[in-house]
């Protein structure tokens, strides 16, 4: 059977692949002539790699395609119809585009075309658009260094010129490259994106080339979780079933900041699981081929879970019993609502109103456990995002985006946080936000029953988001309002820390109590005040100064009046300062 053939592209962002230091060893195909070329073993092997990725369905049946027509151009010597079709990809970023080129070149070879012998894979990515052709026909003239009788694949990523298509640049550029493509497969890249922008962007390239489009949309969970147990098995070690549950908090973990980066965001998870499996059992005599429970969990270092009942959770929570009685009222209408499989079961998407620090997060979290132990939700899982994570960079991007961070969130709880970010009040056609909104509430009608939206801000911010669209703020009827703490809760939060994790000597809460009881007015009714986070940054920093204190000294860990006194002393914390900073971030 024939070897790999060696294809150096800029990025291998693949599914299982063989490590690049693997392909080096292997070299060029040849057969047993010494000429490379077809034969059915080596297209057979590469359209199995091809059939066994995970997902991309559209570039498979691509790949079937050209394994059928390609032979007969051949043998009618009408390559150049060949070389004159353009592929339009629409890919997110880490989601194999790297490994798509290198499999379709590979295909390509096996099936009689001769590749250059260095660079036969090359991506590039055109400047953003400015009034000048230059940049562009710089890209444009590396099609011209294929030597006559190989052939090229040159990739042009173009999401800068998402919504100028039509610029008359973009046009000469196109001409450039029909003109010089003439034994190169030429290929286009954006972003994953809506069908109907990705329709108008193929019939812009199609002006001047032959072109059709390819959509590969993002990975879901059991698809990440798929490349995940390739690439493991790749270096030795299977996954016991119980441990993907960890795996999904670490790749939610990745999520939750609005970048993610799909495969290669996989890759290095499992370089740091299989890191920290060898690091943990180094001095055993055999090290395990099974990634456990536990191994899996110390890959998700933020993930505490509590086993505690939810309502248990909710009961223990700082705060005034009005507000608890709100929370359990809803999950009374909610719960029996549910039970009695009602046509007319509430809409339960939420807005949670209030100023930083009162909680918002937090009861979220435990309302999903909630919902989870009384069957409300079918997994229970908290996804968290802020508003202007919903948003694309390019035209066309936000829909998608935001459909996939719901498709993650079904049967669980989806929390955006500083959701009036999404709303700038204005008509402005450059801002995503009004079609992420649209986008929301479609997924909030269409999945009512299976996921709860909650979105979190500003009391005042909040309203003026609900006038983005009429019909969010239907869909979102239930409003928690989360009223700041007073001088007493803020002390008993900070009590409550302190003794939960360390000793305490005898005189520091009595001096904490005395500290929280005479904060000023102007400083626990501002804006920026961030309650409970306050309270924390406090805890945490005199935590800071016993540990150093501790350290030094050879001491015990027991955090002091001195400790605290200290901690209230920096510019955060102390309640004298001329300029009030943005207190408690």
């Amino acid at each position: 059977m024939k070897k790999r053939i060696n294809f150096d592209a800029e990025e291998n962002a693949g599914q299982g692949q063989a490590p690049a230091e693997k392909q080096e060893k292997q070299g060029e195909s040849k057969d047993k002539g010494g000429k490379q070329g077809e034969t059915p073993d080596y297209v057979g092997e590469v359209l199995g790699e091809i059939f066994s990725l995970v997902g991309a369905d559209e570039f498979k049946a691509l790949a079937r395609e050209l394994s059928e027509v390609v032979p007969t151009m051949k043998e009618r010597r009408l390559s150049e119809v060949l070389f004159a079709h353009s592929i339009l990809f629409s890919i997110g970023d880490g989601c194999g585009l790297s490994t798509y080129l290198v499999l379709l070149a590979q295909l390509l070879a096996a099936l009689g075309f001769q590749p250059i012998p260095k660079n036969a894979v090359r991506e590039v990515r055109l400047p953003p658009v400015r009034d000048s052709l230059e940049p562009l026909q710089d890209a444009a003239n590396l099609l011209g260094d294929i030597p006559d009788g190989k052939f090229g694949l040159l990739c042009f990523d173009i999401s800068e010129w998402m919504g100028a298509t039509k610029n008359r640049y973009f046009k000469e550029f196109l001409r450039i490259v029909e003109s010089l493509a003439a034994n190169t497969l030429v290929v286009f890249r954006v972003p994953f994106v809506d069908k109907d922008v990705l329709e108008d962007i193929r019939r812009d390239v199609g002006d001047i080339l032959c072109a059709r489009s390819l959509s590969i949309p993002p990975f879901d969970r059991v698809q990440l979780r798929s490349c995940a147990e390739k690439e493991l098995l790749s270096y030795g070690f299977t996954v016991s079933k119980a441990a993907w549950k960890y795996f999904d908090v670490r790749i939610n973990e990745e999520k939750s900041d609005g970048k993610f980066y799909g495969l290669n965001t996989v890759k290095k998870i499992v370089k740091e699981l299989v890191y920290d499996k060898l690091r943990t059992e180094a001095r055993k005599k055999a090290i395990g081929e099974n990634i456990s429970c536990n191994d899996m969990k110390r890959l998700a270092g933020a993930f505490r879970e509590n086993t505690r009942p939810g309502m248990e959770q909710l009961d223990e929570l700082v705060g005034n019993k009005e507000f608890k009685a709100r929370l359990q009222e809803i999950i009374a209408q909610i719960e029996l609502s549910a039970l009695g499989k009602s046509e007319d079961r509430p809409c339960i998407h939420m807005r949670f109103v209030g100023n930083p620090g009162t909680g918002k997060t937090t009861v979220a979290r435990i309302l999903g456990k909630i919902f989870k132990e009384k069957g409300i939700l079918r997994i229970g899982n908290f996804y968290e995002y802020r508003g202007r994570d919903l948003c694309g960079r390019y035209i066309g991007e936000t829909a998608p985006k935001t459909s996939g961070i719901c498709r993650d969130a079904y049967g669980s709880v989806l929390f955006i946080d500083e959701a009036y970010a999404l709303y700038r009040g204005d008509d402005s056609g450059r801002d995503y936000g009004r079609e992420a909104i649209d986008t929301l509430i479609a997924e909030m009608e269409n999945h009512r029953d299976d996921f709860v939206v909650i979105m979190a801000g500003y009391p005042d911010d909040m309203n003026k988001l609900m006038e983005a669209n009429a019909g969010l703020k239907s869909r979102m009827p239930i409003t928690v309002e989360f009223p700041n703490f007073t001088r007493e809760e803020l002390y008993q939060i900070f009590a409550s820390l302190a003794q939960k994790k360390f000793k305490c000597g005898e005189d520091l809460l009595q001096a904490a109590k005395t500290y929280f009881l005479t904060l000023p007015d102007e400083l626990i009714l501002s804006k920026e005040f961030s309650n409970g986070r306050f309270v924390r940054n406090l805890f945490e920093r005199t935590w800071a100064k016993a540990a150093m204190r501790s350290q030094l000294g050879g001491a015990p860990l027991v955090l002091t009046r001195d400790d605290f006194e200290r901690a209230c002393c920096e510019k955060d914390f102390t309640l004298n300062a001329k300029k009030k900073p943005l207190i408690g971030f």
